[in-house]
């Protein structure tokens, strides 16, 4: 059987393959909006009003029909990690960055060295919703300390792209901070929107490990004991590397968990079922990818702060080098593509895996993502028959059982 991709946003939602990026929300001037349902997840709602010309516009571009990396002139290739010209550890030069930050504070750095010496006018990136603490909102920031003050991973729902066309119009030049479908959607919308690589003159992405729905904040808000509209701050860490994951409340309680505490149960991630057919985890359209570097996958304890960077393209070149010029950033060793995949190795896994994944999906008459570019043919090669038809015949059950397929957004839901 052939394999195809979704003909319609409707069809993209209803097999999985949103991701609640909020490019629905842009390209219509916030006619159809992202609500949140639920289950926990962003979605573009009402899903069937789009003029012919919207919807046309959005399935070239939406990450969950197809997925492209940016061509750049890197000098090395790695069939994991796609093009890099740079691969280092890395974190913030201001210490007080790098201990509240995720990741040792290194987008938070670049997005604030950034603004301050001019590169940009502004970062567009998300942040925690100061109005409902659980929830991330986008945000046009136009100073170093308000880069800052939006720094920590937002693990739920996040729809940074809602503000895309907000940013164009402002018609000054400004980076991204955002996960890597969300870049590969700015890349694929810049074919029929020349404003994007006029203005948008560095994308930024940490290397994702999944976007879990609202879902998984909800349920430990369960086990605290504790109802949403009490929450004053829901910090999924930072503050330490990982540092904890802390819950206060405007009556004066504080709760917390440490990073494996919450994460250490892959089953319990509560991700996007699109997460779970990313074609690319590894920000291969951005101009810098920074990844956590836990040697196997996992933290030990805490520690001081480090990241890796992969550096994509001669932008990214040229912002590493201001901003360790400049003392926001400091480097260190150099990293190699296969010291990275045991820094991350699920996702060396889902790479190899995705191709029967893909396989399974077309079996029973599901879209899947066009993945252009990246490989996972030749990755999927490098399973044994035995785990090939494993990942297959998963991927089969789940369809015919509904855990990939989800109901079409109705207005009244959570949001």
């Amino acid at each position: 059987m052939m394999a195809r991709t979704a003909t319609s946003i409707s069809e993209v939602i209803c097999n999985g393959l949103c991701i609640g990026c909020g490019l629905c929300e842009a390209v219509t001037g916030g006619r159809v909006r992202m609500t949140m349902t639920d289950f926990g997840s962003l979605r573009p709602t009402p899903a069937d009003d789009f003029s012919p010309e919207e919807e046309a516009q959005l399935l070239s571009a939406c990450p969950g029909v197809t997925v492209e990396p940016r061509h750049t002139r890197a000098v090395q290739r790695d069939l994991v990690w796609g093009a890099f010209s740079t691969m280092r550890y890395a974190w913030a030069g201001d210490p007080e960055v790098r201990f509240r930050a995720a990741t040792a504070g290194v987008l938070t750095a670049l997005g604030a060295h950034l603004v301050r010496s001019g590169q940009v006018s502004f970062v567009l990136q998300v942040m925690a919703d100061p109005d409902e603490a659980l929830r991330s909102r986008w945000v046009m920031n136009e100073s170093p300390e308000a880069v800052i003050a939006s720094t920590g991973s937002r693990y739920g729902p996040a729809a940074p792209l809602a503000g895309l066309m907000a940013a164009l119009d402002h018609n000054r030049p400004f980076a991204i901070i955002a996960k890597p479908c969300d870049l590969s959607a700015v890349h694929r919308l810049s074919r029929s929107d020349p404003r994007l690589d006029e203005l948008c003159t560095l994308r930024l992405a940490m290397v994702c490990g999944g976007q879990s729905r609202l879902k998984k904040s909800w349920g430990l808000l369960a086990e605290f004991g504790v109802d949403e509209e009490e929450v004053t701050l829901f910090r999924h860490r930072g503050f330490g590397n990982p540092g904890p994951t802390r819950v206060e409340t405007s009556d004066g309680r504080v709760f917390e968990k440490t990073y494996m505490e919450l994460w250490g149960d892959e089953a319990g991630w509560q991700l996007e079922t699109r997460c779970k057919l990313c074609p690319d985890a590894l920000g291969e359209s951005a101009d810098v990818a920074v990844a956590d570097v836990w040697p196997g996958g996992s933290p030990v304890g805490e520690d001081a702060g480090f990241s890796g960077i992969v550096v994509r393209s001669d932008a990214g070149e040229a912002l590493i080098a201001s901003a360790m010029n400049a003392g926001d950033l400091v480097l260190g060793e150099a990293i190699t593509p296969r010291q990275f995949d045991d820094f991350q190795p699920h996702q060396v896994r889902k790479k190899e895996a995705l191709t029967a994944r893909f396989t399974g999906l077309q079996q029973v008459g599901m879209p899947t993502i066009e993945a252009l570019d990246l490989r996972i043919v030749e990755l999927g090669e490098r399973l044994t028959p035995e785990a090939r038809s494993k990942e297959l015949e998963g991927s089969v059950s789940r369809a015919r059982t509904g855990r990939f397929s989800e109901p079409l957004p109705v207005a009244g839901d959570k949001r």
